[in-house]
Order: C-alpha cells, then structure tokens, then sequence
C-alpha cells in the first residue's frame, strides 16, 4: 500500500501543532492508541524534525508526515528526517518538485479551485483544502462537481461533529488540529479524541 493509499484508508490525519514537542512520543501512542495512526509534525516548531527521526524509530505502525513545509530546502530537510508525506499551507511548486525527486508525496494546501488544480497539475495525488471549517462540507460538494479529479483533504475547523459531513461531502481524509491533539490535552485524552475520530470515520465508510 502506497502513502495515498494508506491516507484515504485511514481517512483522518493528527495535525501536532506544539510549541512544547517533549510529550512527542506519548502523544504519537496516544493517538496510536485511539486509532489514528497518519500523523503531521509541523516545522513551526524547530524540533519537529528530530521529533520525527525518533518518533519513526520508536513508534511502530505510523506514517509519518512533516506539515508546514515552505519551501525546497524545508522539503528536503524533511525527507532526510524521514517524513513519509510533506504537507504546504498554500501551493508550492519547489515543494512539490522535491517530493517528486525523492518519490515523496506532497499534499499542497489552497482555497480556490484554480489554487487546488493547479496543484493538482504540478503532481499532487492528494489537496488540502484550508480553511475547510468556513468554507464547509458543501464548498466540497461544490468542487467536487466540476474537478472529481481531485482528492480532498479538508484541514481547518474539523471537530467530531462535522468530520461525517466532510467525509460524505466527498473529501479522502480530513486534517485534525487541535480538536485531536493541543497543550491541554492529556495523553488519555487523545486517545479517547482519537477514537472517536476514527470511529466516525468508520461509520462514513460503511463499517
């Protein structure tokens, strides 16, 4: 099973955004634990590169991914810490270039159905639709009309209660930021999270 496939199989990605990565580890099980085994570590935190090499070592059964990712050198940087999926805030051609060099998918964010084709034209199997939580699961529907070419990955403002509408509004995965994992959270409070994503998502697929 390829990265791609793995995602739309698994159909929710944990977006980590910390300021504080030393409980990587716990969180990365807790989500483990809950169900949720697609995991981002954004590069706004400077450690998140490290967190990735040794989450990858010590956390078997996750793909990990590297979310934030700006420019070429980040891309790179990346992949050399082992992210198996990078993913951009906006469309970036460099970005993309990387990941297909080093045959790395790269998941690139937009709004606009010109932004999410034209990352689509440059190589990404996969898009991120951001900010999906003022948009709605009907700006899905919409998109999907015209362009059923592209897989969606609604990121931004996805909670327990819409993650279904996402889900049948036709997206592949959905992104989950701090509804799943944020400072307040304790580890058992993930996985319970995390479980509850998953079994959403469950549902929506018919088992």
């Amino acid at each position: 099973m390829n990265v791609a496939q793995r995602i739309a199989e698994e159909r929710v990605i944990a977006i980590v955004r910390l300021e504080d990565l030393s409980e990587a580890r716990r969180i990365s099980e807790a989500l483990l634990e809950g169900g949720v085994s697609v995991v981002e570590f954004t590069l706004t935190n400077p450690d998140a590169l490290r967190v990735i090499e040794n989450v990858r070592e010590d956390v078997g059964g996750l793909l990990l991914g590297a979310g934030t990712v700006l420019d070429e050198q980040a891309a790179y940087a990346a992949i050399m810490a082992g992210a198996s999926f990078l993913v951009t805030p906006t469309v970036a051609p460099g970005v993309v270039e990387q990941g297909l060099r080093y045959g790395v998918p790269v998941i690139c964010g937009g709004m606009t159905p010109t932004e999410l084709l034209h990352a689509h034209s440059l190589g990404c199997e996969m898009v991120k639709v951001f900010p999906a939580g003022a948009l709605g699961p009907g700006f899905l529907k919409d998109l999907r009309g015209p362009l059923p070419q592209l897989r969606l990955i609604p990121t931004g403002g996805i909670q327990v209660s819409n993650v279904a509408a996402f889900l049948e509004a036709g997206a592949v995965a959905v992104g989950v930021g701090s509804a799943l994992v944020s400072a307040d959270k304790s580890p058992e409070e993930i996985a319970e999270t995390a479980s509850r994503f998953a079994a959403e998502a469950r549902r929506v697929a018919g088992g």
